[in-house]
């Protein structure tokens, strides 16, 4: 009998950081997107305000969309396998993605604007719900022992640079073009791009293999019937427990750079490109700070490097008003990094973390599940509600929110128990 097809280390690498980075930069371009353009494109004239609260709703529905995505999925990537689920997933972010950036605004079809929009934005969420975990699972079944958390760094990674990516190239046309031909066509671009990037996803992920931990569940006839009911009523402490763990990661995200960007144009009247190139070179840091952490985690433990991220992310908070209210180029940049870096500390253990949270039989579910509930907490209304205590406190506020979403998580890590040492 023939030995079973193994993935090679690289092969594994380049698949799980790639899909991930395609899929958050369709997901990205979209959270831009919403703080230059999406209100007055998609939504009545009736107030530049109401516009902006309008395209953060938006904007949220996809974290709503993301745990359906998780249990549809993870269901498909628990019973049958992860490679066909991480490929489906894929093609529903990339068709989602392409067709924003071919539909008419309000201007052209009215209502049925923001309405399409709203569906298009679900599929996102729908599409990332079955990627990160595929992903995630993807790397860390498949990697040596003791490495799980460097492994797992992998799709970490991917945001970072789905991120860059967005931005720098929306840094790219709002540079080039007038503002004019940016809110008329310009903004549409990255979405359309979409499409070739998906194609290259597929070319990588349709060369992979199953991993061997999967392939011995499938071969033993292992698989539960219904994973999201397993997860729900046997491992439902837990989901809650990697949830609020990441519940830090998604609040210093979001609101570094959905918020602050329509804060810092809007209030701090900076241009387009020049608070786009900030965060820009914020991201970059975030992206040191992920693989720093994911090393860390293997060599003592995903909770103390989780538990040390989040206090510092706690503290962070109370940086908010002296830093980007501000208002200079130095302290703008200076708030965006230490927020941009800590969101990356935090988020490379998860990679591990979350997957060795759970057994094989549910693992791409609960894993899915507390990764995108977390979303929900911490992201899916944070540049909304950041909007409103702006508007009715001030900045200090913000960063209040910023540091209860910390403790959340922090209260969330102290009580699981370490898993780097268990067994996949």
């Amino acid at each position: 009998m023939s030995a079973t097809p193994v993935n090679s280390p690289v092969r594994v690498a380049v698949a799980s950081f790639i899909g991930t980075a395609i899929e958050f930069f369709d997901f990205y371009v979209f959270a831009t997107a919403a703080a230059l353009v999406i209100g007055p494109t998609f939504f009545p004239k009736d107030s530049a305000a109401a516009q902006t609260l309008y395209a953060f709703l938006t904007f949220g529905i996809a974290f709503l969309a993301r745990p359906l995505g998780s249990a549809l999925f993870g269901h498909f990537g628990d019973r049958i396998g992860r490679k066909s689920t991480l490929v489906a997933s894929l093609l529903v972010m990339g068709i989602s993605t392409t067709l924003i950036g071919l539909l008419p605004g309000y201007d052209r079809i009215g209502t049925l604007a923001p309405v399409l929009l709203c569906l298009l934005r679900f599929g996102q969420g729908i599409g990332l719900g079955g990627e990160w975990g595929g992903a995630a699972l993807l790397a860390t079944e498949n990697a040596p022992a003791g490495r799980r958390g460097w492994y797992g760094m992998f799709p970490q990674i991917g945001p970072s640079v789905g991120f860059l990516c967005a931005n720098g190239l929306f840094f790219g046309l709002a540079t080039l073009l007038s503002d004019e031909e940016f809110k008329s066509w310009g903004w549409r671009i990255p979405f359309l791009l979409s499409a070739v990037l998906v194609l290259v996803g597929l070319y990588v992920r349709l060369k992979l293999q199953e991993s061997s931990v999967f392939t011995e569940t499938l071969k033993n006839q292992q698989q539960v019937s219904m994973p999201l009911v397993e997860v729900i009523t046997r491992h439902w402490r837990t989901v809650l427990q990697g949830s609020f763990a990441m519940v830090v990661c998604y609040a210093l995200f979001y609101i570094s750079t959905v918020f602050s960007l329509s804060y810092g144009v809007k209030s701090l009247h900076y241009s387009k490109p020049e608070f786009l190139a900030l965060l820009c070179l914020a991201v970059v840091f975030m992206g040191l700070a992920t693989p720093l952490s994911a090393w860390a985690s293997d060599r003592w433990g995903r909770r103390p490097v989780l538990l040390f991220g989040a206090a510092l992310a706690l503290l962070s908070g109370f940086s908010m008003q002296p830093l980007l209210g501000g208002g200079s180029h130095v302290s703008v940049a200076l708030f965006l990094i230490i927020e941009l870096f800590l969101m990356g500390f935090t988020f490379g253990p998860m990679g591990a973390l979350l997957p060795e949270l759970f057994p094989t039989q549910v693992r791409y579910t609960g894993a899915s599940l507390s990764y995108n509930i977390g979303g929900i907490i911490g992201a899916s209304i944070a540049p909304l509600i950041a909007q409103m205590l702006v508007e009715q406190g001030g900045l200090s506020w913000v960063g209040y929110y910023v540091s209860v979403a910390a403790a959340l998580s922090m209260m969330a890590v102290w009580s699981m128990r370490e898993t780097r040492s268990i067994s996949l």
